[in-house]
């Protein structure tokens, strides 16, 4: 089979309305190039680090690339991604240089890709990311594996805010908590929080691809007797005073929109962990979640995101 390659050169910040916008398309998962692997600093407890080529990541920006099946509604998807990027500016998201590329590969090729990019990466001081083809032994007793396809919904777990947002879970979860996972992706949060002794956890998107995925990813990770995945909009229908936790990992301007509706189904005391939130609207997020009654417990930051750790009052 033929795949069409679809090469978008843009900002840190547009990397997941994009991925999203791809993955409605019908992409199922995305790779991202950003220049900054190859400089940042990686402690050698984090994992064993695989040489990455200077030729494959921009000078500047990042590139984002999926993978489309070559079919007769071709044109039409990849005018109709165009078009979805450009609206991101409508909601002030920041698209860069936003430059298309459309290139064809064999199917062989396509499955490369993956591989080339991903490895094992511990992510926090408990867990390690390893992907499905490879044989990983644990360093330590305690260690907490979470095994995920790259070619499922977002990725491998490995970007800064899903990092922030399992360490936060680290530090917040506690055994028989009720946990909601909002926007849930490919499900490793909720892996996570499973893995750390929620007792029961509800997974939601939008997205009736990523709720298929999410469930994948979920009974590999033999989980799926705690976590739930069903699609929804956000915390609509969800019971108040349901919820111990609550973990999103999207975008600022999402956030924004349902800090009341947090603050409704949590228990008082209970938390909200707030991710893929790009620096400049940090204090917007703040503002929001302390006029809807929260208190910020914690600030997490990593390159140009931020993951906040809200508790109810």
């Amino acid at each position: 089979m033929k795949w069409s390659e679809i090469s978008i050169h843009t900002t840190n910040e547009a990397v997941e309305p994009i991925s999203n916008i791809l993955h409605e398309a019908g992409a199922s998962g995305v790779v991202i190039e950003d220049p900054f692997e190859l400089t940042k600093e990686r402690e050698n407890q984090f994992g064993e680090i695989y040489q990455l080529n200077p030729g494959d990541y921009p000078e500047e920006g990042v590139i984002v690339k999926a993978y489309l099946p070559v079919n007769s509604f071709l044109g039409e998807t990849v005018d109709a991604i165009k078009d979805s990027i450009n609206n991101l500016i409508i909601y002030n998201i920041d698209i860069g240089l936003n430059k298309v590329t459309i290139s064809e590969v064999n199917e062989e090729e396509w499955a490369t890709a993956w591989k080339k990019y991903y490895n094992p990466v511990k992510i926090s001081e408990r867990f390690t990311i390893v992907p499905t083809w490879e044989i990983y032994n644990p360093v330590s007793s305690d260690e907490l594996i979470i095994e995920l396809d790259p070619g499922m919904a977002f990725g491998t777990g490995t970007h800064p805010t899903t990092v922030m947002c399992i360490q936060a879970l680290e530090r917040t979860v506690r055994s028989g908590d009720r946990v909601i996972d909002v926007g849930t992706g490919s499900g490793v949060l909720s892996i996570a929080a499973a893995m750390l002794g929620a007792e029961d956890i509800r997974a939601y998107d939008l997205d009736e691809v990523a709720v298929t995925q999410a469930r994948l990813n979920i009974k590999l990770n033999k989980v799926n007797n705690i976590v739930s995945v069903n699609q929804n909009n956000l915390l609509d229908g969800v019971a108040e005073g349901s919820a111990d936790v609550i973990v999103a990992n999207i975008l600022a301007e999402v956030i924004l929109r349902f800090t009341d509706d947090a603050a409704k189904v949590l228990k008082p005391g209970g938390s909200f962990i707030a991710s893929g939130i790009i620096q400049p609207k940090k204090d917007q997020v703040k503002d929001a979640l302390i006029a809807s009654g929260f208190e910020i417990k914690e600030t997490i930051l990593m390159e140009d995101w931020v993951a906040l750790i809200a508790e109810k009052k």
